[in-house]
């Protein structure tokens, strides 16, 4: 699942039981912490994630926007933004949320991307956040990325990190490694290869998510001693109230990562078991 999805879907009530000993951080809250200390949602320059800018006149495709974040951020900087998802709840009521954003214009369309509902050379951002490993062929949906991108055109591309869904399978129960879930695990170099031989140039390669891989391995490793059944798209299953052991995990993390210090141990734990592979590539000009 994407650890981005967890923040960006709208705000549940906080009825957790707050963190033993601790001051209570929710566990998104942190999330959106963590995220932003790894290059994401960068306020100040403008960029979505570290090396790709958004402003006013690009037209930017978030693809399987699920509750869209990415989509929201690019709005508040004026862009014209295209949304697809395949629930079409979750298409109408980011369009609701737009409307109150400066947005230039607002297009959403249910789509499983196979085609896109576009013209060709459309956008000059495509954003595809944790889609691929859904889709029964990445290849095909790659191709239909890059036709509806303007040459010169800038992609952000992620998908789960290996080493965290190896670790995953000794503990996730086995539908979430079956439809509508991950149904491809891509290795860092297999992901590479994979967008060069659609055609893009890399610009950029990145790994993070230290913070969430340890989430997801508490979560599964106590929903399978409760004996609980879920089924279903897990970002959309998964949600509050958490476990005080979630609970305490998200404060001791969020308050390690105030601590200056403790940057560059971050950047290695996101290296050593990250949960997401990202890249910034380009479509030539």
């Amino acid at each position: 699942m994407s650890i981005l999805g967890w923040w960006r879907r709208r705000r549940a009530p906080r009825n957790e039981t707050p963190a033993r000993g601790n001051e209570y951080v929710d566990s998104r809250d942190c999330g959106l912490v963590d995220a932003v200390q790894s290059g994401w949602f960068l306020n100040d320059s403008n960029e979505l994630f570290s090396g790709f800018p958004i402003d006013a006149q690009d037209v930017v495709l978030d693809v399987g926007c699920g509750a869209g974040g990415a989509t929201l951020f690019c709005a508040k900087r004026g862009a014209h933004v295209v949304f697809t998802d395949v629930v079409e709840e979750k298409i109408e009521s980011l369009r609701q949320r737009l409307g109150q954003t400066p947005a230039r214009k607002v297009e959403g369309f249910v789509s499983d991307s196979l085609p896109l509902p576009l013209p060709d050379a459309y956008a000059t951002r495509v954003v595809c956040l944790e889609v691929l490993e859904h889709v029964e062929d990445p290849e095909k949906v790659l191709q239909e990325l890059w036709r509806v991108g303007r040459p010169g055109a800038l992609y952000l591309l992620a998908v789960p990190d290996p080493l965290g869904e190896t670790i995953q399978r000794d503990c996730a129960p086995a539908h979430y490694f079956e439809r509508p879930n991950h149904i491809h695990v891509f290795g860092r170099e297999e992901f590479s290869a994979l967008v060069e031989q659609a055609g893009f140039k890399v610009e950029r390669r990145s790994s993070y998510g230290f913070y969430w891989s340890l989430w997801m391995l508490i979560y599964w490793t106590q929903l399978k001693a409760s004996g609980r059944q879920i089924t279903g798209e897990t970002h959309d299953v998964v949600h509050p109230p958490y476990s005080p052991l979630l609970n305490d995990w998200s404060s001791l993390w969020h308050r390690l990562i105030q601590m200056p210090d403790f940057a560059p141990i971050k950047r290695h734990l996101d290296q050593l078991l990250p949960k997401s592979q990202v890249i910034v590539a380009r479509k030539p000009f």
